[in-house]
This record gives C-alpha cells, structure tokens and sequence, in this order.
C-alpha cells in the first residue's frame, strides 16, 4: 500500500474545511420498526429520543399481538452508534402456490387465497451498515423473492424424489436414477431457493441503492419452516442455535474476514487487480515494517491453512488484505464481514478499490429435521444480530433460556418475556442475570422460537 493512502487513512490530519450541509436524499424505504411492532411505542419514522445507554428502552409487539409459532421477539437500539436502529426484523406465513407455466402471478405475500398450495413460516433479522437503508429493503423483499424461487420448484417438492423434468416429460427412462445418484432431495431445492433468494434480494438493494444515490449493506439470517422441517439460513455474522433441556446446538456460522480467510485470498489470487497494488494479499502474525524487509517471517497464502515462513520483500509491507483479530478484523481495512446483502457502491476510503468483489450474498444453509428431533416442551430456536453475541456465548445464553423457560412454565408471553431478557443481559444493568458487567453498545434484535408442537399441521398441501 502507498504511504500516501495509509496517511490519509490513519493518521492525524489538520485542521478540515467547512462541510457542505449534505443534499436531502429520499430513501427507497421511509425508515420504520417492523409492523409487528406497532402499537409497542416505538417511532415509525424518528430515531429513538432515549439513548443514554442506561436508559434504552426493551420493545417487543404489544401483548395479544401473535407471532408465527408463537414466537418471542425484543429489540433495543444502539447506544447513539448511529442515528437509527440499523437491524431490521420479519415474520409471518409463506403462502406458496402451484404456478401454472407460461402465466405471471403478483399477490401479496401474506395474503391466503384459495390458490394455495404449500405454506410455511419465515422470519428473518438483517443487520445493517452504512445506514438502515439496505436493511429496511431486505425486510420488505427477501421473503417475496423466497416466495418466488419456492413456487418456481414447488411441483418438484411436492413429488417423492425431484424429477429431472419439472415439466413431467420423460427424455431418458434412466432419469430418476441420475437425480438419486445425485443424491438430490426435496431439501435440496428449498436450499437452493433459498440460496436464489438471497442472490435475487442482493441485486434488487444495488438496483434501488444506485437508483436513491444512497449506500449500505446489511447481513441476512433467516428461517423458514417448510414441510416438517426448519431451514435456518445466515449470510453475516448473526447467529442461530438451538437450546433444549441439555443440549446447545449451532444452526448457523459467522463469516467474517477472518472465518473465510482463504476464499478472500484465492479471488485476490485469481485477480490481482482487484488490490490494484494498494493491498498484500498474504497473512503475517503482525502488520510488517521495514525493519522487516530481508527476514524471514510466518506467513501464509489461499492455499495454506497452516503457516510456513517467507523472505520479506517491499510489496510485503503493503496494508494486508485481511487486518486485526477477532471483532476488529477488517476486511481491506473496512468491512467486518465477508458476507451480506447490499455494499454494492462501497469503496475502500480514498481509493477507487471496490469490496463487492470480495462479498458473498450466499448463505449457508442448515437444516433442522423437527420429526427427528421430537422437540420438548422447553426447545427453542434463539437467532439474534450480534450486539448480542458479542457478549454472551452460546453456553452463557442457554443457561439463561433453559433456567427462564424452566421457571415460567404457565406465561402465555414467556418467549417474547425470555426475548427482552436477554437483551437486558447484555444491558449491564444491575437486574442483568449476567453479572460480569458486559454491556453491548449496538443494536441488539432477538427472535425465540419455540418447537414444541410446531411443524405439524403448519405445512400442508
């Protein structure tokens, strides 16, 4: 990297010229809280008036006001990070249908019609950056596109094996041996509906982002219960796990910098010009310095997950590709994670170097099979944006669902109860369970999802 760049982007500059009062710029979405939530007192349209950090109010839909599955949900905004709530949250029924070939459909999501041919549950928690621009269109579009990618394969879902044909012709007697070969299942096409989905919800955010003149991105978690069985999706670093009586089980991963490491270094491998001479695209222990220079130090390359040792060159003291670790990990000094929607105009400061190449709307997909599982009475699905992981782990959160769940067994409330529990947990606050003094200054956005008696009767056809 230049010492030009790295100047301008780390140290100290003098005094800055008088800013221009920054144009108006309509949003492709007004700014709002989930429609679930109205009537909570949260403002539809203004940033929240309380932010001091002791004092940052809990909301979650008003009592009488039923989520899929009887679902828990809370959220707090951050303290004063940004001027907005930047997660975004929805739920409700997926009402697939039988589409005929050849004839274009347009009908509201939530809507249930006669036409119905499978239905399922969603629910889904978008964290933005940059903005809440890019979330705010992800809430209000990645379940449409779902729904379209489902009803595009819902003949093939529907069928005991996926044909090779949808359309039911025959070309080769051997077809169904090839798909079983395969080993393709109906899953498999809900798993990649999913995955078109997200690809579908990505494009439609750079389209609406370019055409208001705005910026952002957020990362997607989603769950879908389809056919008896619960998809859990995540392209971020938010996370889903499941907590039963004894037993915490991740359903999802973080992809960050640091967790997709070698994907990120083989693209700048493959296209170097992506660095445009600015950027090292190999790892050290430590930023180098040119005291460096002609010693031979760990390193290692796209191809390598252990380290060997190298002799350092000049375009070895460049700014690595990949920065900090743990939570301060950054992705060409910029971005925190390696996967999301949206970040279509992001550029690295100063430079005319994009970070689109390097992103990833893909999720990964897991997949939870509910009549294997047999779920108790006391089995959740928790997914929340990571203000709330970044100071609970897994075990820490389970204990608190299985101790809360285990002592208020006859509230009717208890998983939105359970929900805005632990977001207090990570409040510091002296009524905090957790008493270890970890407060979370960002946006924290929680689902909890109850299994019992789920799944059965919910997806029909």
């Amino acid at each position: 990297m230049s010492a030009d760049w790295f100047r301008r982007r780390f140290l100290p500059r003098g005094p800055l010229p008088a800013q221009r009062p920054p144009r108006p710029r309509a949003s492709p979405v007004p700014y709002r809280r989930p429609r679930f939530l109205r009537g909570s007192g949260s403002s539809s349209g203004t940033a929240d008036a309380s932010r001091r950090p002791d004092a940052r109010p809990v909301r979650s839909p008003v009592r009488g006001r039923s989520l899929p599955w009887n679902a828990g949900y809370a959220e707090i905004i951050n303290a004063e990070k940004s001027e907005f709530n930047e997660d975004q949250a929805a739920c409700g029924k997926l009402c697939i249908r039988r589409c005929e070939f050849g004839v274009e459909e347009d009908q509201e999501w939530l809507t249930l019609c006669s036409e119905e041919f499978l239905t399922g549950h969603y629910w889904a928690l978008f964290d933005g950056h940059g903005g809440p621009a890019a979330a705010i269109l992800a809430a209000n579009t990645l379940h449409s596109c779902l729904r379209r990618q489902l009803e595009a394969v819902v003949e093939g879902m529907v069928a005991t094996q996926p044909p090779m044909h949808l359309s039911g012709r025959c070309v080769c007697p051997s077809d169904p041996q090839f798909v079983e070969e395969k080993g393709i299942r109906t899953e498999d096409l809900v798993i990649g509906a999913l995955e078109s989905a997200f690809q579908e919800c990505d494009e439609v955010i750079g389209r609406e982002l370019e055409a208001s003149g705005q910026v952002g991105g957020c990362t997607a978690l989603v769950a879908v219960s389809l056919k008896g069985k619960l998809y859990v999706a995540n392209a971020g670093d938010s996370r889903a796990i499941l907590v039963r009586r004894d037993e915490v089980r991740p359903l999802s991963s973080e992809f960050t910098p640091e967790t997709e490491r070698q994907r990120i270094q083989q693209l700048a491998f493959i296209y170097p010009e992506l660095l445009a001479g600015e950027f090292t695209r190999l790892e050290f222990p430590r930023r180098l310095k040119g005291d460096d220079l002609g010693q031979k130090v760990l390193f290692r390359d796209h191809h390598m997950s252990g380290w060997s040792y190298k002799c350092v060159e000049k375009s070895d003291l460049k700014y690595p590709l990949i920065h900090g670790q743990g939570r301060q990990a950054r992705l060409l000094g910029t971005l925190a994670v390696s996967r999301g929607l949206g970040d279509h105009q992001l550029r690295v400061l100063d430079t005319n170097i994009q970070l689109k190449p390097f992103l990833l709307s893909v999720p990964q997909v897991t997949v939870l099979d509910m009549d294997q599982l047999e779920p108790q009475e006391e089995d959740v699905v928790v997914m929340a944006t990571d203000g709330l992981w970044d100071v609970l782990s897994n075990e820490q959160v389970a204990r608190l669902v299985q101790s809360f769940l285990l002592g208020n067994r006859e509230d009717p409330h208890r998983f939105s109860e359970l929900a805005k529990m632990l977001i207090r947990s990570t409040q510091g606050t002296d009524d905090s369970p957790i008493q270890e003094g970890q407060v979370s200054y960002d946006d924290v956005s929680v689902f909890v999802i109850p299994l019992h008696h789920q799944g059965q009767g919910h997806s029909s056809h």
